[in-house]
């Protein structure tokens, strides 16, 4: 095709009860391919609906082809002409309806409201007549221009129509309406609807806004028209526009919305624009509507058996399984280890049964089986804080352990975030107890990890947590350095112990209340386990809900809560940090829980 042609565009509709929509598809195609046509055709046992541009005489040839289709002799194509073919492709596609309404019982080719020609219409504006015009079209449509006074419908999809209908006030019923649209083919449903609802004197404009536009041009008409092509927009002398439309939602654009500095070419425009902070709530919606998904039911909440894998460490070279097995988790007695052998549940890495007397090599593999098992419940309600191409911040719930241990395999938020997150798996860089709540950083690759999780051992993160205790500490400000010990003892907690690892927590008095509680802001220099709850356990103010270290020095038998069981009142409430990506001191807070507010008969 010569690049000066001149392309000649079509659009035009029939309802017609056509059958043979297959062999007419394949015909159709064929033809236009051959002819180098290009748009859309919509075939339908209803009709048939089309945009079509290319050279005049092989629009022409379909044309002729079409009328010598039964019910389509009287197809009336509305033609116009542009510069350039404003189509990409040719389609020829066969629908249920031509144009989508969803209404039964609204049948065009067995009946339609009265036609309207343009030139009458015109006519009765110019007299002043009293008439009511209603605009059918979607709201993107209408954008770019509409007659002036029209009503319009209001609505982003013809499906929404009869909606709309039914919100017009009743005393349109008796009102004179002509319904219009881009070329007539809505009004064809449009208008029998409305006289189905009630209004007694509808009329459709025939050929739309095109043919009204070829016959009166501008007149009673403010701005310019809609196409569903590449020229977006025409004007009343049916010429292309300046007007485009946005890649990104689809709205038509003015030239001056165009130069608007929100408009960026194939990513926004000033309707569909969003600025940084708008973009991060959208995405933490859809996070959090994906972490629903993946924790109802919970993972663990169907029985499914396990197996645990054991890494022999350098220190049990050369010594039994159930060594190894006490060695690596202390905590669980050989008692466990032993019935666990006799029962058949420890394997080595190919899943061959082995016993506990069995000599092991260090860097060799081990299983340990568990029959199929329900996991208890936890408070899966993680929300997402923040989240970059580099890092995640979360606000952790409790009770929730981080990763896998005893009774927890997929009931963890690790598992959780590995199902949200796939094919991604971000790298905690720091944990918080199961039955602590509040901020927690999680990185997205382990080039980023590299780059956090040192700085928590060099202490340059500042973490900031609250706790509610019992009793009221004498001082405003206090600190504890009692160290902690370095090996896990009953039900894998720890202790004061002197031969222990170092240890410092700075404590602030926010508010003494009269229930004999107080808040405590904490803030721990050092990163033992435990630390905080052990510090304050041992100065004698243990934390409201921690099940582990008691009122009066005891250590308790639970290590994880339940839900429903009253919290652990602690709550990493903020946390600093210096971004991996942008190496600014980044600062995050988790909003205070419940019991961390003021209370009003605080007495401090």
């Amino acid at each position: 095709m010569p690049a000066t042609a001149t392309i000649t565009n079509i659009s035009c509709y029939q309802f017609a009860a056509l059958s043979g929509l297959k062999d007419l598809r394949q015909r159709l195609l064929d033809l236009c391919k051959e002819r180098g046509l290009k748009g859309t055709i919509l075939l339908s046992t209803e009709g048939i609906n089309m945009f079509i541009a290319g050279l005049r005489e092989d629009v022409d040839a379909l044309v002729a082809e079409l009328r010598g289709v039964s019910g389509l002799e009287g197809l009336k194509p509305k033609y116009s002409e542009s510069a350039e073919q404003p189509f990409r492709r040719m389609l020829v596609r066969i629908k249920k309806e031509i144009i989508a309404f969803g209404v039964e019982g609204i049948e065009p080719a067995k009946y339609t409201s009265p036609r309207l020609e343009p030139k009458i219409l015109k006519q009765w504006l110019d007299e002043g007549r009293p008439v009511i015009l209603y605009d059918t079209r979607n709201d993107y449509e209408v954008k770019l221009g509409t007659f002036k006074g029209a009503v319009v419908a209001g609505i982003d999809s013809f499906r929404d129509f009869p909606n709309a209908v039914a919100k017009l006030p009743p005393e349109m019923k008796q009102a004179q309406i002509v319904s219009f649209c881009t070329g007539g083919i809505r009004c064809e449903k449009a208008a029998p609807f409305m006289e189905r609802e009630g209004f007694e004197h509808v009329w459709q404009l025939e050929g739309g806004i095109l043919k009204y536009f070829e016959e009166c041009g501008s007149a009673h008409y403010d701005g310019e028209l809609f196409v569903f092509d590449q020229r977006v927009g025409v004007d009343p002398g049916l010429h292309e526009t300046a007007s485009s439309q946005c890649f990104a939602c689809q709205t038509p654009l003015t030239a001056e919305e165009q130069a608007d500095a929100r408009y960026v070419e194939h990513v926004s425009c000033p309707y569909c624009f969003k600025t940084t902070e708008e973009q991060q709530r959208e995405q933490i919606e859809k996070r959090h509507a994906a972490i629903r998904a993946a924790s109802t039911p919970l993972p663990g909440s169907l029985p499914y058996a396990h197996q645990r894998p054991l890494h022999v460490p350098a220190a049990c070279d050369h010594k039994t399984l159930l060594d190894t097995l006490c060695h690596v988790m202390p905590h669980i007695g050989a008692e466990t280890w032993l019935a666990a052998s006799e029962e058949g549940r420890l394997a080595d890495k190919d899943g061959l049964r082995v016993t506990a007397d069995r000599v092991v090599r260090a860097g060799e593999h081990y299983l340990h089986l568990t029959p199929a098992q329900r996991e208890p419940d936890v408070n899966a309600d993680i929300r997402v804080l923040f989240e970059d191409e580099a890092i995640l911040v979360i606000n952790k719930p409790a009770p929730l352990p981080v990763h896998v241990g005893g009774r927890f395999n997929r009931n963890t938020l690790q598992f959780i975030i590995d199902i949200v997150w796939h094919p991604l798996r971000p790298r905690t860089v720091h944990r918080l107890d199961a039955n602590t709540t509040g901020v927690m950083v999680l990185c997205k690759t382990r080039h980023f990890a590299r780059q956090v999780q040192p700085q928590f051992e060099r202490g340059e993160v500042e973490k900031v947590y609250l706790a509610r205790v019992k009793g009221h500490p004498p001082q405003d400000e206090f600190i504890c350095d009692a160290p902690v010990s370095a090996e896990a003892g009953k039900l894998g907690g720890r202790s004061v112990d002197e031969a222990g690892l170092e240890a410092r927590t700075e404590f602030r008095v926010l508010q003494r209340d009269a229930d004999g509680t107080a808040l405590i802001e904490a803030r721990p220099i050092t990163g033992r386990t435990n630390q905080i709850r052990i510090h304050l356990w041992h100065l004698g103010f243990p934390i409201l809900g921690d099940a582990a270290y008691l009122a009066d020095g005891e250590i308790g038998e639970t290590q994880t809560l339940a839900v429903g069981d009253p919290p652990l009142c602690l709550h990493a409430w903020r946390i600093a940090f210096t971004h991996p990506l942008t190496k600014e001191r980044v600062m995050f807070e988790a909003e205070r829980p419940a019991w961390a507010h003021a209370n009003s008969h605080a007495n401090s």
